[in-house]
């Protein structure tokens, strides 16, 4: 894997190759102290890693919060920061006294996700992050999830929006994080994008986006920063296991089957697994940086030494010969 950044698009921006998706530490899927929050991001600092993506939507803001309390205490020209727009937090009148484990968040759900793709939508999302974060200065946001509310909304107003904040040095860089394909393809080339956030659907056992995204990128110069390379934790060990969670399901048979094989590959060239699903996406020319994610700091240390790992480039060979990557 190249130690160099990738420079998005026009705007100068050097995204790091590989960065830090901060779900974990809004207390996805199990809660996290704040000093556990603490260790974990330390842990990523220290292991060299220098971009950094959160969102409103994690923890109702508490990743957004225990994020920029860490990174305060950095210098800010040290690290790329990336948030999202289009769902704005309000207080939810029906709390009481829960949690927001409906979307896998073990945070009280005192508040609720509003969708928001309008202009003053957008400048607002982005104002209430500054302050959640405590820092001013966002490099690149990404309007988050635009398929799941209104894809044709999003194309006519929230993605102007978000370019006319580029045009206004309000952030240097802009782009859309999506796991659906059609989405992705359709922003770039609706919109002048830096950088879209492709989750899951550019993977070293899956890749949809090779056939529309990446071939849009390609056409506008929009840069790539793939996540969910682990395909929710499927590629996250050596040893995969049949009962391993695969998106909002079961695996199906097909993907097993096909999990074995690239295991079996990496296997023979004496590669970890997850070291390949970390570095493959990097080997397209339009992929600039991986954002992983972890929740505790051995993940973090051991995900950037798998980023750091010399991969021979048989195993890429092999692999594409046996049709199991892009050739």
């Amino acid at each position: 894997m190249s130690a160099s950044d990738g420079v998005a698009a026009d705007t100068g921006l050097a995204i790091p190759t590989l960065g830090y998706g901060a779900a974990n530490v809004g207390n996805l899927f199990r809660p996290l102290s704040d000093d556990e929050s603490w260790a974990v991001l330390d842990a990523a600092w220290d292991s060299g890693i220098r971009y950094f993506d959160t969102a409103p939507h994690y923890g109702l803001g508490l990743s957004e919060r225990r994020l920029g309390a860490f990174l305060q205490t950095k210098p800010r020209d040290e690290f790329v920061l990336s948030t999202k727009v289009g769902r704005l937090l309000r207080p939810n009148p029906d709390h009481d006294g829960g949690l927001d484990t409906a979307n896998d968040f073990h945070v009280p759900d005192d508040l609720q996700r509003v969708w928001d793709f309008s202009a003053s939508g957008i400048r607002r999302s982005l104002d209430e992050s500054r302050e959640r974060l405590g820092i001013e200065r966002i490099d690149l946001l990404y309007l988050h999830d635009p398929e799941r509310h209104d894809l044709d909304l999003a194309l006519a107003e929230a993605l102007p929006a978000l370019e006319q904040l580029r045009a206004e040095a309000q952030v240097a860089a802009v782009g859309i994080g999506s796991m659906v394909s059609d989405a992705l393809a359709a922003s770039v080339r609706s919109a002048d994008l830096d950088l879209v956030m492709v989750a899951g659907r550019y993977t070293l056992l899956e890749q949809p986006a090779a056939a529309d995204v990446l071939p849009a990128c390609r056409e506008t110069g929009t840069g790539i920063v793939a996540a969910s390379v682990f395909n929710s934790g499927l590629l996250a060990s050596s040893e995969p296991r049949r009962d391993g969670r695969y998106e909002y399901g079961q695996l199906p048979d097909e993907l097993w089957e096909r999990l074995l094989r690239i295991a079996r590959v990496c296997a023979d060239h004496a590669v970890p697994l997850p070291a390949a699903a970390i570095q493959f996406p990097l080997q397209s020319d339009v992929v600039r940086s991986v954002v992983v994610g972890g929740s505790r700091p051995a993940q973090l240390r051991q995900n950037a030494e798998y980023a750091a790992l010399e991969i021979p480039g048989a195993l890429w060979d092999e692999l594409a010969a046996e049709g199991l990557i892009p050739a």
